[in-house]
């Protein structure tokens, strides 16, 4: 537990400072040490765990009166299980490496528990009740001055809120890489900077420029453009305020640095084609690498545009659709979408479909087509899988 983590929450310093064994793990607050009775009447030490969440960098007042419990049911001096706060008696993995055996509820007198000392220190008292006044959860342990571990500057509450932090967790791979931040590209970096991915590697050598602006995810002040920084350069600055482990690579993928992309766990593509985007797929499929390919072809009807979107997902033992459905044909002047029409909605539909894809690859999302080939027709409104295992 980090002395600096929990600095700005009043509540859980008071905790710490006087004597429990608090430790933060991004979306609960554990107790450890607490002493209580069993059936037995023997006095034994369990651990509290209650649910955080944050504003900013703040605990925000408990969410609810719930606690978990992990021990043996807490009893009263005859051996009796206190039922009148016992809810639920049955072990559960609410989180990586965390599973409680108790779930409790103990309202408050009055209102919701104004923060976590008060929360705290109610459920102690019923607990640890019938044991000798001599036993107590202050044990004074020695703090580590180390921060928590997190890619996130401030903690992921949208995870803990929807309850998902077990199936956020397949996502935790080490390096994604994303080739191409242009318009699909960088809408796949802002879905994948929201996850728990360790390293997201951004490939890039263009300029962000005012084009880039108007179809790509948030909103890029003219101070931005003025400073002419590579896309990736720009994104990272971006993004950084969310989250660490965002590294660019200002530069084009080519025979020169290809290799970089052999130590990816994952790569997105979204890139022109032509002989080096051929050089790529050829690369990624022989190092075993897994990589999502998306695209588009867009055509230019009167004054309405109509076209299809297409993702493609390659791995070591599926690939033999590749060369049937990954474009490597050399952009032209003549393609209406190497002419940047501004499509914001459909780079934002391509990315989201692919990094859905992504998600079905790493089982956070069920997947029960198993395609690796999907288009989207624009003008019929049509969703089509193909290439199924």
């Amino acid at each position: 537990m980090s002395k600096l983590r929990i600095a700005p929450s009043q509540d859980l310093c008071h905790l710490r400072d006087d004597g429990y064994d608090i430790e933060i793990r991004e979306r609960f607050l554990l107790v450890r040490s607490v002493p209580y009775l069993n059936a037995k009447r023997e006095t034994l030490r369990g651990t509290l765990v209650m649910e955080l969440q944050w504003a900013g960098d703040v605990a925000a007042p408990p969410p609810s009166h719930v606690a978990y419990f992990i021990g043996e049911a807490p009893c009263h001096e005859d051996g009796r299980a206190m039922t009148e706060i016992i809810t639920g008696s049955q072990a559960q993995e609410i989180d990586k490496n965390l599973v409680i055996n108790h779930t409790f509820s103990a309202k408050p007198v009055e209102g919701p528990y104004p923060d976590f000392y008060q929360k705290v220190l109610r459920y102690i008292l019923i607990i640890s009740g019938p044991v000798d006044p001599g036993v107590t959860a202050k044990t004074y342990p020695v703090w580590e001055a180390s921060e928590v571990e997190s890619v996130f500057v401030y903690p992921d509450t949208a995870t803990s809120r929807a309850r998902i932090g077990l199936a956020s967790q397949k996502l935790e791979i080490p390096k994604v890489g994303i080739v191409g931040l242009g318009g699909s590209g960088s809408y796949i970096f802002d879905l994948v900077a929201k996850t728990p991915v360790k390293e997201v590697h951004l490939f890039d050598g263009d300029i962000f420029l005012n084009h880039n602006a108007f179809r790509a995810p948030g909103a890029a002040s003219i101070e931005d453009l003025r400073s002419k920084l590579t896309k990736v350069e720009y994104f990272a600055k971006c993004y950084a305020k969310m989250r660490r482990g965002i590294i660019p690579h200002p530069a084009p993928v080519s025979e020169a640095n290809v290799e970089e992309l052999k130590e990816m766990n994952f790569v997105f593509l979204s890139m022109d084609g032509g002989e080096l985007k051929k050089l790529i797929v050829k690369k990624l499929l022989e190092w075993g690498v897994p990589f999502i390919d998306v695209g588009m072809g867009l055509e230019l009807k009167g004054s309405s545009i109509t076209g299809i979107l297409a993702v493609t997902a390659c791995t070591k033992e599926k690939n033999d659709h590749v060369e049937a459905n990954i474009s490597f044909a050399d952009a032209t002047g003549e393609d209406d979408y190497a002419q940047n029409i501004q499509v914001a909605d459909l780079n934002a539909l391509n990315a989201t479909l692919a990094v859905i894809k992504w998600k079905k690859m790493l089982g956070f999302y069920h997947d029960f087509a198993h395609e690796y080939s999907s288009t989207y027709t624009l003008d019929g409104n049509k969703l089509i899988n193909g290439d199924s295992t």
